[in-house]
């Protein structure tokens, strides 16, 4: 499965993104919650009904607070870019093996690799 964050859901509405199309087809995308809420808070085309398709995708557990923080600590990930949205999608993503994410972040894709959990797309 993957998890593909904000940055790739936001360049997709800017300029549809034939990739993401390919993996929403064959069911390997998977939603956080934070990530819906997120593309809430800014303008989407057709707002209703793509928040209503962001909902019916399956979704990734959300981390408990006290997970998130012990995983900051376990992978020293203070201090290297990252928010805490950012933090429990890695914690996400880990808490479920085999599932990988998909960023167009920086900081968070440096991360993501040094975990062993990035998705190198475009």
């Amino acid at each position: 499965m993957i998890l593909a964050d904000t940055t790739v859901w936001v360049d997709h509405f800017r300029s549809p993104n034939a990739e993401l199309k390919r993996r929403l087809d064959r069911e390997e995308i998977v939603m956080h919650a934070f990530v819906v809420g997120e593309l809430a808070l800014g303008p989407l085309p057709s707002r209703e009904k793509i928040l209503r398709y962001l909902d019916a995708l399956p979704r990734l557990h959300v981390a408990l607070q006290s997970e998130v923080r012990q995983m900051i600590e376990a992978h020293a990930l203070h201090n290297r870019g990252i928010c805490l949205v950012d933090a429990h999608l890695v914690a996400a993503v880990l808490i479920h093996p085999g599932t990988q994410l998909w960023t167009r972040d920086n900081s968070l894709r440096k991360i993501a690799a040094s975990l062993g959990i990035l998705l190198s797309l475009p």
